[in-house]
């Protein structure tokens, strides 16, 4: 059996490969998914997402290694196996990351992934509900939630971060991310809208589409240095090779692509043989370079009846899934992270680097059920880590789950940069606006007051926000470390992409499925051989002596607070 194009993964990235390169009607597309359809419930409920993440059905729930920065505490990494992807599981948090962000990735090699660059594939993938302007889409697949803050904490939240002297905002994703706002999410009409509901379910009709679920790939097949197919094992447990006359792309994510090239022979030579894989290219950067974003949350009780706990319990629970599926709207129709501050510690930052999100809710951490009484938490996400760590495997074995490292706060400067966010946090509950509502910190407690005793918390309960990335990153042929060119191609490789979160050079500044979308859509053209959309010279907002500057023109003095 042959096709033109093989995708590995059915996420984020590979649904959006699916619908544009299916497009094409003289094109044959084979889309393989490890895990099943996405049509469970669960799945569709905004307000189901820690179930979700508690499950394995749809959930690869990766372990990892024992972190040695972390006390040698091993965190759960989350990754969606569905139709779907991470899309079908995630917080449906919607936001692009910073336009300094890209502009780094071109800084770092990447050329042709400026702002300007990637600007208008945003835009193409954007059914926004917030109305279209210069920065936003109206017409694209993924339709984009504008909420209205309802809840009295997230009303609070906004009102003290601009009492505390905070930037406000208007839209994150647009002119401005520095400040308080609002906060997008992937939802449409009160369910999630994954990729698969964008870009997948409108074109499954299509003849030269084929999409076999519950398929995991065990290698792919080469001939010297040419992908020609892949190696599965089937739903019927049956090994087969499936062949590719164009190309093989791996959109797996940033775990499961970096295994796959490995297990096929690409990657670090010694631990290719370390592991008795022959090797058919050394390339020192797979599994490297890993990046996430590290999450810390101080939780409070409130002094008012002002969260959403009681409709927790099971009778108000009940009664409410019972109306989301009548009508689709109350509180089983958010996600209810409807607000958001992205924020800059200090002075030395040219953008944002931490993203404070806050709960109408507080969860206990390991159960993640609600703690039984009025009270929220404010999560502190380090944007910008300065800690890197590497994806491994665990065996030649293609059933074995690889070795994730990700080296949580290795760098000294990631555990000052969350303790930095602490103090902000603890400032903007001091404001009239939450500290009418709060009654006491409950984590870390008023007690962790020195350094010390922060940075001990910190270690203790930084945790992961699930934005794995970096691992098979993108970078010119004279970068040794780089695994795919700005075209996703794998360096000395033919016919061999990879299209999804890890070829980011550094991740983004906030959650990572829009980029992610992003990528795809911009790779999809190249793959197709078009032209790039016409760049978009957008202004951007910086905390600077002028405001505003454009990109292309930003001088260092501008970039100073």
């Amino acid at each position: 059996m042959s096709f033109d194009y093989i995708i590995v993964g059915a996420g984020s990235a590979g649904c959006v490969l699916a619908n544009r390169l299916s497009s094409v009607a003289s094109v044959n597309v084979l889309l393989l998914e490890a895990g099943p359809e996405n049509n469970a419930l669960s799945l569709k409920m905004p307000a189901a997402v820690l179930s979700n993440l508690n499950s394995t059905k749809y959930n690869w729930a990766f372990q990892g290694e024992q972190e040695p920065y972390l006390n040698g505490r091993t965190l759960k990494h989350d990754r969606g196996k569905a139709i779907g992807g991470s899309s079908s599981i995630n917080g449906m948090v919607f936001i692009r990351g910073h336009a300094l962000d890209f502009e780094g990735w071109q800084q770092a090699g990447c050329k042709g992934w400026g702002y300007a660059d990637v600007l208008p594939y945003f835009k193409r993938m954007e059914n926004y509900a917030g109305g279209t302007d210069e920065y936003r889409g109206g017409n694209g697949p993924m339709r984009i939630h504008r909420p209205v803050v309802k809840e009295p904490i997230a009303k609070a939240f906004l009102e003290a971060g601009e009492t505390a002297g905070h930037q406000t905002t208007d839209d994150i994703c647009g002119f401005k991310q520095e400040g308080f706002g609002l906060l997008d999410s992937s939802v449409h009409n009160g369910s999630r809208w994954s990729s698969a509901n964008a870009y997948l379910d409108p074109i499954r009709h299509r003849p030269n589409l084929t999409i076999h679920t519950g398929t995991e790939v065990y290698r792919i097949l080469f001939n010297q240095d040419k992908a020609t197919g892949v190696r599965l094992k089937d739903t019927s447990g049956e090994i087969r090779e499936v062949l590719a006359s164009r190309e093989v792309i791996l959109s797996a994510g940033a775990v499961g692509s970096p295994k796959l090239l490995m297990l096929s022979g690409v990657g670090p030579a010694e631990h290719l043989r370390d592991m008795d894989i022959e090797v058919v290219r050394n390339a020192p950067g797979v599994g490297q370079n890993l990046n996430d974003h590290p999450d810390f949350v101080l939780k409070y009780s409130c002094a008012k009846p002002v969260s959403i706990w009681p409709k927790t319990r099971f009778f108000a629970r009940t009664l409410s899934g019972i109306r989301w599926l009548l009508k689709k709207d109350g509180v089983c129709a958010s996600n209810h992270f409807d607000a958001v501050a992205c924020l800059r510690t200090g002075a030395e930052f040219e953008h944002p680097d931490i993203q404070l999100t806050i709960s109408p809710i507080a969860v206990n951490d390991d159960t993640w059920k609600p703690l039984p009484l009025h009270a929220f938490q404010i999560h502190v996400g380090l944007m910008q880590a300065y800690s890197r760590g590497e994806i491994t495997l665990r065996s030649s074995d293609p059933s074995d789950p690889p070795r994730i490292l990700v080296n949580y706060l290795k760098d000294e400067r990631d555990i000052e940069l969350i303790r930095r966010g602490i103090h902000i946090v603890r400032d903007l509950v001091a404001q009239p606006a939450l500290s009418e509502l709060c009654d006491r910190e409950i984590y870390p407690g008023t007690q962790c007051q020195s350094d010390q005793q922060l940075n001990q918390c910190i270690v203790d309960k930084t945790v992961s926000q699930w934005h794995l990335s970096g691992t098979a990153r993108m970078g010119s042929s004279s970068d040794n470390n780089a695994v795919v060119d700005t075209d996703g191609k794998v360096h000395g490789i033919r016919g061999l992409r990879v299209v999804d979160a890890s070829v980011m050079p550094a991740a983004t500044n906030g959650n990572t499925n829009a980029p992610t979308i992003m990528i795809a859509e911009k790779l999809s053209d190249a793959i197709l051989g078009l032209a790039p959309l016409p760049r978009i010279d957008a202004d951007i907002w910086h905390y600077s002596r002028n405001q505003k500057t454009e990109t292309g023109a930003m001088s260092n003095d501008q970039l100073q607070p």
